[in-house]
């Protein structure tokens, strides 16, 4: 990354991108059990959302100015807070068990508290400027 950017030589070293890929199996794998009715609907929705976080990530780290990265980081806080209210709407619909919704909470806690580091670290970079 370039002047006051992360030390990170690709965004796959970054764990926000790793955790967000692991998210987005998970949603995948967990959208599988959306009724067909739902193809073009809740499932295309919450894939599209997730498969966003990462591309943010990924985007965000490859322009090489920290404070582009900062803004993609949180659009990709905007696209995990899609895929929290997607995976709960699916399990108020009784289309995903309450374990399995549980699960993907709890991953979206993770990877939330993983993105709120990360854009702090690098607000304190551009802080010091």
């Amino acid at each position: 990354m370039g002047k006051g950017g992360a030390t990170f030589t690709s965004f796959r070293d970054l764990e926000a991108w790793r955790e967000a890929m692991v998210l987005t199996v998970r949603i995948y794998e967990l959208s599988e059990s959306l009724p067909p009715s739902e193809r073009f609907g809740l499932t295309a929705q919450v894939r599209r959302a997730a498969v966003s976080i990462p591309s943010h990530l990924a985007e965000g780290h490859a322009r090489g100015a920290t404070r582009d990265f900062v803004r993609f980081i949180g659009m990709a806080r905007g696209s995990l807070a899609e895929v929290e209210t997607q995976v709960d709407l699916a399990g108020r619909l009784g289309y995903v068990d309450d374990d399995d919704v549980a699960a993907a909470m709890a991953r979206c806690d993770k990877l939330g508290r993983i993105l709120r580091g990360l854009r702090k670290s690098l607000e304190r970079k551009l802080a010091v400027r």
